[in-house]
């Protein structure tokens, strides 16, 4: 069975590489198969809130075996969640996401929508939702990607019904979609749209329903019965050799940052939507039925699908390029449609079709991965025919220039063509996420560009078109340019062409702490774009800051070599705080980005451009116990903040742990979701409670409540409690606790200006022996007391915490610095 699931996974994945832009190389079932959804003309769009939240049985049923072209509009791209892979959080855990759920995409085959609302994250009602994102803006973007996707049929992933029983963006995104459903028809609405696209009218609105929704199955029945349309999703498709329900756990998995890798599942398994709006279907069981979703949609189409449905009738799987002259027919038809919107999705189709029956191989090649504006760069062709039919490589055509490059070469049967052309990047654009450009709000990215708005990630722009005859009729096809190498250890590798900066700077922390007024040495790493670049780069820092040299000059011969250059800062005597940003001046232009790669196995790897600055903190701050021991979690960054503030932090292998070598520590700190993601903590517990009792202080950060034991002193249990309000009202219940005095008086001001959240996960029944510090809660709702909870163990101190802190010290949160030191501490005779 292992083995069958690998190969199956290799099947599904023969063009859809982890590696950017591998080229299609299809078989004549995955041929066929595109035959047929060439012939259906229908659309569904599916909308929820966040990565993840989509069905993929759904969206992988409808694309896969109704053949329809399906949608998946996430209104956020999950900027608020955390990370189980790496330490990324905020945007570039966005960035990653949104790379996620375009992986699982081309795994079920549906397409990705985004509106620009901003995860702020976890939200307990709609009203604060649609406050803090800007409603009108966001609706403003569901009606453009219902505008532009033109589906038949929608489909709301949650209840637009009950507010307050789930997540407050689930509802919203179902609140939207239905007021969306009577504006998209519209011309008065958002008019300014109507430059770039049109208005149109979907034909129905669907809620995809579930016992989920209800306390039980016979809860779901009474309430929706004679209410439903269902269909069976675990039909089994042979030209794959796995069933929608496989296809489906496989997509899903493709969300690993968020630990959704899963095992797959077989067997019939019903999906059920409730009709909300619109015209009711008429065949119960069919979401599109009474919708045209035939050739004769289209006027002329007829003509189209006189061919098409022979081409597909009478398949030939053995030898598919004998369909090329019905096909070159039908794409001549096709070019000539008046209906624009389908024109565009059936021609960029049958091209794919076309491509694959042929055996065509084309390529364009940079030998490197990425260039600078206005530069010129080297690109390798390969041209490859693999069929008996007549071909000729009339021209390329840059689309950056427009440059047209005239070849006039046959194409003779397998033959390979290789060629160099030098291509001019002429533009002043970088290929970096489009809605990270401008500074965001906390609820809303900036996004000016209209046709911009919805796109999953910037396009493409440094493309070749091959400009071809083939069979006698002309037709073009474009390819992105991309980097091919191989690496010994991973084989043929692709990555996507980018353009960036001819130089880059970087600081090593994103939040510097200065616990005293003495100056800090603060290194900027510059990084070149090209072969010999040259300049200088300074500081600019707050008002009443200081730093020595004014500026610096770099001189780099080679293009992704690297120099470092170092400053020195000085903080004001006060309390103070403010951004540090890094200039670089090269050839009478200013660089102020950070260049971000992030590079995971089973994503295209990413090139961010980030403003390159960091938050400096004049904090008066008093720590003790130096020597801290950090056990990893799940990803994040308190180790480096820690080491901010002086403390010195050596990371445990879990593995190593036994009972003689924590001693050395004055604390051990547990990091967010260890037990979650740490199996091996289960086992080495016994050693870290007997170092608590020895007279050991250890923290526990959060973890969430699915099926974890944290395995405390004494007994603890999680919860789902969480406190979401960043500036909810902090009570301190044992104000003469050493955790709020030693060595840091803490007061209700240190809990200003925390980010995101206070804390989540909290736990709600404990043993008396722990003493519970502070109490928060959201408006509305009880007092939760057990954001941070204290017991005496033997010895020491244990010491568990929902609070954020994972968000808080890297966005330089001075009250969360001054806890978290006094947690670390903690008196062996202070809790008595």
């Amino acid at each position: 069975m292992k083995k069958f699931l690998l190969s199956t996974l290799a099947f599904l994945l023969i063009s859809v590489s982890v590696f950017a832009q591998k080229p299609q190389k299809l078989t004549s079932n995955q041929i066929f198969e595109k035959i047929q959804k060439l012939n259906f003309l229908g659309t569904a769009l599916y909308i929820a809130a966040h990565p993840d939240d989509e069905n993929t049985r759904l969206i992988a049923y409808l694309a896969n075996n109704v053949k329809a072209r399906t949608g998946y509009l996430s209104l956020t791209r999950g900027d608020g969640g955390q990370n189980l892979i790496g330490p990324e959080i905020r945007e570039l855990l966005g960035v990653i996401r949104t790379q996620e759920l375009l992986a699982a995409r081309r795994v079920d085959g549906g397409e990705q929508l985004f509106t620009r609302a901003n995860d702020f994250g976890y939200s307990k009602d709609p009203d604060e939702t649609l406050k803090i994102w800007n409603k009108e803006e966001v609706l403003s973007d569901v009606v453009w990607a219902i505008r532009n996707f033109k589906p038949d049929v929608i489909i709301n992933r949650f209840d637009h019904r009950t507010p307050g029983t789930t997540h407050g963006h689930h509802t919203s995104s179902a609140m939207l979609s239905v007021e969306a459903f009577d504006m998209v028809g519209d011309s008065t609405k958002y008019t300014d749209q109507l430059k770039y696209t049109k208005t149109w009218q979907p034909k129905r609105l669907f809620f995809n329903t579930s016992s989920w929704f209800y306390k039980t199955q016979e809860d779901f029945d009474a309430a929706t019965k004679g209410k439903l349309t269902s269909f069976d999703v675990g039909v089994y498709y042979p030209l794959k050799g796995v069933s929608n329900n496989e296809l489906a756990s496989i997509a899903s998995s493709q969300h690993l940052c968020q630990g959704f890798g899963r095992l797959t599942t077989r067997g019939s398994e019903n999906e059920y939507v409730e009709f909300l709006k619109g015209e009711a279907p008429k065949d119960k069981n069919d979401i599109f039925s009474g919708i045209n979703t035939t050739w004769n949609r289209l006027e002329n189409g007829g003509e189209i699908g006189d061919i098409l449905y022979d081409v597909e009738n009478n398949f030939d799987f053995v030898n598919p390029s004998k369909h090329l002259p019905q096909l070159m027919n039908a794409y001549s038809l096709i070019e000539k449609l008046e209906d624009t919107h389908w024109r565009a999705i059936k021609e960029k189709q049958i091209k794919e079709i076309i491509e694959a029956c042929v055996g065509l191989y084309l390529e364009a090649s940079a030998v490197s991965s990425f260039g600078t504006p206005n530069s010129k760069i080297d690109v390798n062709f390969e041209v490859v025919n693999r069929s008996s039919y007549p071909m000729i490589l009339t021209s390329i055509t840059t689309t950056l220039d427009e440059n047209t490059i005239y070849k006039g070469f046959e194409l003779e049967q397998n033959k390979k063509l290789n060629f160099k052309e030098n291509i001019l990047l002429k533009t002043d654009e970088f290929t970096d996420p489009y809605w990270l450009r401008k500074e965001p709000s906390l609820g809303m990215y900036k996004v000016d560009n209209q046709e911009l708005i919805g796109k999953p990630e910037t396009p493409r722009v440094v493309k070749v078109a091959f400009n071809l005859v083939v069979n006698y009729l002309p037709i073009t096809i474009t390819k992105n340019v991309v980097m091919r190498y191989a690496e010994r250890d991973k084989g043929e590798v692709y990555e996507p062409f980018e353009i960036l900066p001819k130089v880059t700077t970087k600081l090593k922390d994103k939040v510097l702490i200065f616990s005293d007024s003495i100056s800090k040495k603060i290194d900027v790493e510059v990084r070149a774009g090209a072969n010999y670049v040259n300049g200088k780069v300074s500081l600019k820092v707050p008002e009443n800051w200081s730093v020595t040299p004014k500026d610096i000059s770099f001189d780099i011969a080679q293009k992704k070599d690297k120099q470092t250059v170092s400053f020195m800062v000085t903080p004001p005597k006060e309390q103070s705080e403010g951004k540090l940003q890094v200039v670089a001046l090269l050839e009478g232009k200013t660089y102020t980005k950070e260049l971000v790669e992030i590079n995971y196995s089973h994503i295209p790897k990413q090139s961010v451009l980030l403003n390159s600055e960091a938050k400096v903190v004049r904090l008066n701050i008093k720590t003790t116990n130096n020597k801290i021991g950090y056990i990893k979690g799940a990803g994040d960054v308190v180790p480096e903040s820690l080491r901010q503030i002086g403390y010195t932090v050596e990371n445990i292998n879990p593995l190593e742990i036994n009972d003689k070598n924590l001693l050395k520590y004055d604390a051990i700190v547990v990091g967010i979701r260890a037990y979650n993601v740490v199996d091996e903590l289960k086992f080495k517990q016994k050693y870290l409670l007997a170092y608590v009792k020895q007279g050991g202080n250890m923290i526990v950060q959060y973890n969430t409540d699915r099926n974890v034991d944290v395995a405390a002193p004494y007994p603890l249990k999680l919860s789902r409690d969480r406190v979401t309000d960043e500036a909810a009202a902090v009570l301190i219940l044992a104000e003469d606790n050493p955790l709020m005095n030693f060595p840091n008086k803490i007061t209700n001001e240190d809990f200003n200006g925390w980010v995101q959240e206070r804390g989540l996960y909290f736990p709600n029944i404990w043993d008396e022996a722990y003493v519970p510090v502070l109490s928060m809660h959201d408006k509305g709702e009880n007092m939760k007391l057990g954001s941070l909870l204290i017991a005496k163990y033997g010895k020491g101190n244990y010491i568990y915490t929902g609070l954020s802190f994972f968000r808080e010290l890297p966005a330089g949160v001075s009250g969360a610095y001054k806890l978290f030191a006094n947690m670390l501490s903690v008196e062996k005779n202070l809790v008595e």
